[in-house]
């Protein structure tokens, strides 16, 4: 069974059910029913057209479903006749679904934690780590954005900068987590960049680009994470870095300076030193000046003290970083970084643990270990 393939399905098949009248909720309940039964079925007979078949189960569920709620029969007046198999349209409604889900009746926190769990596939569990939230008010933001659009036509699709902010959060997830989605990610934001004039999208993109031009090097031939510092340069995708630069730098042109074009200017100062110490990181916290003053994020104001502590040292990064709340998502592992680098070798090792046991995924959590594992080796020399 090619879970793929699946996967690649569900979200055309999903927005085939929401146009015909689903409710999204009943409509998520049904594609899932079928992928249970396409699971099933399948691997003895496999269908001619998978889309036709997965969208012709799904209704059938889903009408199934209606008829069986008695609250819900007037939907039932909607239902003209069930859709027919054979091929279903071959057209891509993945980022027309993303718009559905950016619905005006939710905010777009709502918006973005629903889109991300029906489309993009990720857990509650990642998208609580996304937000800085306990999983379990995730799981409530979610069931509430599901209550709220449970009645209502998904005919007022949602705005340009939820849908931004949803894509940006899947290729974090898709970039460093554990699923790969980044390519997904930037696939459908170009399709909006190409679709709007919105210069965001097309910082978003350059963004995206950039960050993946190193993916790579990111990563050692046994799986364990290399830092930036540490990457081999010449493994970086050249092609998309430039594009990336390309596309940012007709996107800074137009004076509209926002969060994503912040980011990806700071990408692109990385991007374009030959090696970590040429890095231009004076030029960088300035760059995360700008930055905090768009969004005021704590997660920014973390990244700018270790640019900070690069810029000016490791004492005036470690000065930026006592400003910020210590239980803060990697604080401990910036924290440590800062620490070795002023020579504190003790305090750096003991920070270098406590962010593993606070890692989010495997590979980070190994990384940091090794960390102080080879802290606390020197030490004993």
């Amino acid at each position: 069974m090619d879970e793929a393939l699946l996967r690649g399905l569900t979200p055309g098949v999903l927005a085939i059910l929401v146009r015909r009248g689903a409710d999204f909720a009943a409509a998520e309940d049904a594609v899932q029913d079928a992928l249970v039964e396409a699971v099933r079925v399948w691997p003895a007979s496999p269908p001619r057209d998978a889309k036709g078949w997965l969208v012709t189960v799904a209704w059938r569920r889903f009408l199934d479903a209606t008829r069986a709620d008695a609250a819900r029969r007037r939907r039932e007046d909607r239902v003209e006749e069930e859709l027919a198999p054979g091929p279903a349209p071959g057209v891509d409604d993945t980022l027309q679904l993303y718009f559905l889900c950016a619905h005006p009746s939710l905010t777009p926190s709502s918006a973005v934690a629903l889109t991300l769990r029906a489309v993009g596939g990720l857990t509650t569990r990642q998208i609580a780590q996304a937000y800085l939230v306990p999983e379990a008010t995730m799981a409530q933001r979610i069931s509430r954005a599901k209550r709220t659009v449970s009645d209502v036509r998904f005919d007022q699709p949602g705005d340009v900068a939820t849908v931004l902010r949803v894509l940006y959060l899947v290729f974090n997830e898709g970039y460093s987590g554990d699923v790969d989605l980044a390519a997904e990610a930037i696939r459908l934001t170009r399709q909006l960049a190409a679709a709007v004039d919105h210069p965001e999208a097309a910082g978003l993109l350059a963004l995206m680009l950039l960050h993946h031009a190193r993916r790579a090097a990111r990563t050692a031939p046994d799986g364990s994470l290399v830092p930036l510092a540490e990457q081999d340069r010449g493994r970086w995708d050249t092609r998309l870095i430039a594009e990336g630069v390309g596309i940012l730098q007709t996107a800074l042109a137009r004076d509209r300076l926002g969060e994503f074009q912040a980011q990806a200017a700071i990408a692109a100062l990385h991007a374009d030193a030959p090696a970590a110490e040429e890095t231009d990181w004076v030029q960088i916290v300035e760059w995360y000046d700008e930055l905090t003053r768009l969004t005021d994020s704590p997660v920014v104001r973390l990244n700018r003290a270790v640019a900070v502590g690069e810029a000016d040292g490791p004492r005036a990064g470690l000065a930026a970083l006592a400003a910020l709340d210590a239980s803060l998502p990697r604080h401990a592992a910036v924290s440590a970084y800062l620490h070795e680098r002023d020579g504190d070798l003790a305090t750096a090792a003991r920070l270098y643990a406590e962010a593993a046991h606070k890692a989010p995924n495997l590979a980070e959590r190994d990384h940091l270990t090794r960390q102080a594992a080879r802290l606390n080796a020197r030490r004993c020399r």
